[in-house]
């Protein structure tokens, strides 16, 4: 058996459960064994039961003297009761609906118990806890990632034997110099060890050497794009006078806009293409500079290429790009996929015979039947919704062009200059002058109705406002009853004192042509409010809307919830954000206070980072950049960086890994961004 083989072709696997694991986005035994535990339950940390405190989550070792049989107590429940002692103190243990678990529990026999201690001073308790024999097995347990139908105990049952399969034929990939140096184990006992951890120091050495492999590998593919732009540029650029454009500006730019420019401009002079992330938190003006640089191009004889995500942001870069350099007379065009066919070819023909300066558009304008044939400056928005590899194909319409991406994803420096690998950074903090900090609150429900007539206030003196939902409909897959839906939130402000304002609705679901709607209605003011989804994260400028409200704002990372809370507060009014939540958890309410006390984008990312980690700050669908699986790139940052320095010694000495030692790595590096394409 191979390592891409189909894991429904391992024994005790199955057509079924490879459907399940398919869920878990496992579908080859190499799949499977990369698929490490979430947490880990360590049964060999006992501790006596007098010394464990009620409302503690601990784990005691006990021996079984007494078990009391079924009591039903209402239809379809029943409870069984276990008896258990250290020999100091008594543990009485409370079983609910599992006759299985009851009789697993043999009299006289020793346990370990791991759970949360009730009960008081007198009487200890456990309910349901989970629990080994340690004379027969291993004492740590590893917790996956589950779906319906699939148990820890099955995930582990199935790792066995594929490692058991697979284990002999492990090549280890990282040079013997390399490990040695390192202190790293085999890579054998590294996946044997982070699944099946023989105690707590192997499982430390086990995530050593896999967070160690898992960043040279990240690394090394960053760097290796990076030097894939050392190709020298066709582009010529001359004059990098950008006085007239300047001049001809309505406002001042900000210095953090200036030394972005200058960034570019300088880059513009070398012979090798500009590669370069201008990273800017909501508001601080990153299409500013596009269009100046645009404006350098377009004075030099060359096209520009802008790509947006969406329709509805590449109609806000064509109105943003036309009404800034069209008093130059820099022709700008719109290609996106809803125009009609013949819309469409007037449009390539005009981008092909040269006369259009800059072209603004989605994914079509990397079409094959998209010619730009004086192409000198590509530009990509929010990078973390970009592929390298869509990059690449903009970037191949030209012969080896400047590129720009601007990310409103702010985070911390030394991270962005180590994430963004293949890219040079320029951060932008500053906001343009006349932007005044959005007032945020942090509210539970019973003062909803004060928020309703706070909006109503709004509107009615011409303003217009958001209310954003967590789900588009109600019952929505893994979501609670709890959670506020899109459609049924905005059926019940009818009966509200918002219910004569009037109101559009804008989710994922809808067709891009009725968001382009939506949105359109929204900026014409056709619309007071506009109920919404995450969707709006990546929406048109609404001067005119001075208000956002979150409902369950514990379902969103700080980082998203600044990205909302940036739809307001884009023009001269004082703007306000309203986060509802009923959560009780202190240290989610602490978190969510961290909005109400700064707008600082780089701040507020850090704090995200390092209380959720790097999955769910750039979140699932993060196509810029693998995910991670083992690496914490907030901890493990130490690593991150040691790693970048190794990097750049492998490839000073081997520039394309090719040698026979550095084979295993060039498949590594091929593996992890092929998984990215993707979307694994």
């Amino acid at each position: 058996m191979q390592l891409n083989d189909s894991v429904q072709y391992l024994k005790g696997v199955g057509e079924k459960r490879a459907k399940l694991y398919e869920k878990l986005g496992i579908h080859t035994v190499g799949d499977l064994i990369e698929f490490f535990p979430r947490a880990y339950l360590d049964y060999t940390d006992t501790r006596p039961i007098r010394d464990c405190a009620v409302g503690e989550v601990c784990c005691v070792r006990a021996s079984v003297y007494k078990k009391q049989g079924e009591q039903r107590i209402r239809k379809g429940l029943s409870i069984f009761k276990v008896f258990a002692t250290d020999g100091e103190s008594d543990l009485m243990i409370t079983i609910f609906n599992s006759k299985y678990q009851f009789e697993a529990l043999e009299l006289g026999k020793e346990y370990c118990f791991y759970g949360k201690m009730q009960g008081n001073l007198l009487r200890r308790e456990m309910t349901s806890p989970s629990f080994l024999d340690p004379q027969r097995e291993n004492g740590i347990k590893s917790i996956y990632h589950l779906t319906e139908g699939l148990t820890s105990k099955m995930i582990s049952g199935n790792m066995r034997q594929a490692l058991s399969v697979w284990g002999d034929r492990l090549s280890d990939f990282l040079p013997s110099e390399l490990k040695e140096k390192e202190a790293l184990c085999h890579l054998r006992y590294a996946y044997e060890n982070i699944h099946f951890p023989e105690n707590m120091h192997g499982l430390e050495v086990a995530r050593k050497r896999l967070i160690f492999d898992e960043l040279l590998t990240l690394q090394l593919g960053l760097l290796l794009l990076k030097g894939r732009n050392k190709d020298c540029t066709a582009v010529r650029v001359k004059d990098v006078s950008i006085t007239p454009f300047e001049e001809g500006l309505p406002f001042v730019l900000t210095a953090s806009q200036k030394q972005a420019i200058a960034d570019g401009l300088s880059d513009f002079q070398k012979d090798i293409p500009m590669n370069r992330l201008i990273q800017g938190d909501v508001g601080s003006g990153k299409t500013m500079v596009a269009c100046a640089l645009a404006y350098c191009m377009a004075r030099n004889g060359y096209q520009t290429a802008v790509m947006a995500p969406t329709e509805i942001l590449a109609q806000q870069h064509y109105q943003t790009f036309s009404r800034i350099l069209s008093p130059f007379g820099i022709s700008c065009v719109l290609l996106t996929g809803s125009l009609t066919a013949k819309q469409k070819r007037e449009c390539r023909e005009e981008i092909a015979s040269g006369q259009t300066d800059v072209v603004i558009g989605t994914h079509a304008i990397i079409q094959d039947g998209v010619e730009i044939p004086k192409l000198g400056l590509v530009v990509t928005d929010e990078q973390h919704r970009f592929g390298v590899n869509q990059r690449a194909k903009l970037a191949e319409k030209g012969e080896n062009p400047h590129k720009l991406v601007m990310s409103a994803t702010p985070i911390p420096r030394t991270l962005a200059l180590i994430i963004y690998g293949d890219l040079d950074v320029s951060v932008m903090k500053e906001s343009p002058k006349g932007r005044k900090p959005i007032k945020t609150y942090l509210i539970d429900s019973p003062k909803r109705l004060r928020a309703y007539h706070f909006i109503k206030e709004h509107i009615d003196k011409g303003y217009q406002a958001y209310i954003v939902c967590p789900l588009i409909e109600e019952g929505e897959e893994g979501a609670s009853g709890e959670l506020h839906a899109v459609n049924s939130y905005a059926a019940s402000l009818k009966k509200t004192e918002l219910g004569a304002v009037r109101v559009g609705i804008l989710h994922g679901k809808m067709r891009p042509a009725q968001k382009e709607e939506v949105m359109g209605r929204f900026a014409r003011h056709e619309l007071d409010l506009l109920i919404c989804t995450t969707v709006v994260e990546v929406g048109v400028d609404v001067p005119n809307a001075v208000i956002m409200m979150i409902e369950n704002a514990e379902n969103f990372g700080l980082s998203q919830l600044h990205q909302l809370r940036g739809r307001v507060g884009r023009g001269e009014v004082q703007s306000h954000c309203i986060l509802v939540s009923d959560h009780k958890n202190e240290q989610t309410r602490q978190r969510l206070k961290i909005m109400t006390k700064s707008s600082d984008g780089f701040y507020i990312s850090e704090q995200d980072l390092k209380q959720r980690g790097p999955g769910d700050f750039f979140g699932e669908r993060q196509h810029g950049l693998p995910m991670l699986k083992v690496a914490n790139m907030a901890q493990d940052m130490s690593v991150l960086v040691h790693t970048q320095q190794i990097a750049k010694e492998l490839l000073e000495e081997d520039p394309t890994l090719s040698e026979e030692t550095h084979k295993g790595l060039s498949q590594q590096v091929q593996k992890l961004f092929d998984r990215t394409a993707s979307g694994n």
